[in-house]
């Protein structure tokens, strides 16, 4: 990855703000100021709770607006720009629609492309070469082992991200719905149902 942490690539500059990162995290773990379990701890919560929210919000409103799902759907950066979402990662964000017949799944072939002003830290799994190479390949079996078993009349669609275009996926709104609140949906919107490879919760199901 580059110095502009856009451009695919194998290897990394010993310049990259990730090798930066490692390297500062080693130096406060030897002098004693923090411990790897807090900093796991940390990312963990940007993976998974924190970065995802707005992503969530953007799954929200698209659900429960149609006219701006249309918008989302033709041009997501101009209409996350309308929820003050935006900024690297997302210059050039395409969604992709999940419905009866149709999932959706991304992927970044070459490096970790990934929509973070939306999404959060992109998940550990989705920067290893195995997933990058396999779901391309058999996305199926992939997303099978990932917990998404799909029926073989539903069609698949891999998007792979690059530095020009991130891609982010709108779950299908399950049904049971139609009477809950905004807040109701968002508990049923996970970071990896806008990845792909999960959909969204049923109601009945807890957290």
């Amino acid at each position: 990855m580059s110095d502009s942490n856009d451009s695919h690539g194998e290897g990394e500059s010993l310049a990259s703000p990730a090798l930066r990162a490692e390297a500062l995290e080693l130096l406060l773990e030897e002098r004693g100021l923090v411990t790897s379990a807090a900093v796991d701890s940390l990312v963990d919560r940007f993976e998974n709770d924190i970065g995802p929210l707005h992503g969530v919000q953007v799954v929200v409103r698209a659900w429960t607006d149609p006219e701006f799902k249309q918008r989302l759907l033709r041009d997501g950066t101009s209409a996350i720009a309308e929820l003050d979402l935006g900024g690297e990662q997302t210059e050039h964000l395409v969604v992709k629609e999940n419905s009866t017949g149709l999932h959706n799944v991304i992927v970044c072939t070459l490096c970790s492309c990934y929509p973070w002003a939306v999404l959060g830290l992109p998940p550990t799994w989705y920067k290893s070469p195995a997933y990058r190479s396999r779901v391309v390949r058999e996305p199926r079996k992939v997303l099978a082992e990932l917990g998404l078993d799909l029926q073989p009349s539903i069609e698949v669609r891999v998007w792979d991200s690059t530095a020009e275009v991130r891609y982010m996926v709108l779950p299908q709104r399950p049904e049971g719905t139609e009477e809950f609140d905004r807040d109701q949906l968002a508990e049923l919107v996970s970071r990896d149902s806008m990845i792909g490879v999960a959909v969204a919760r049923a109601p009945s199901v807890e957290r």
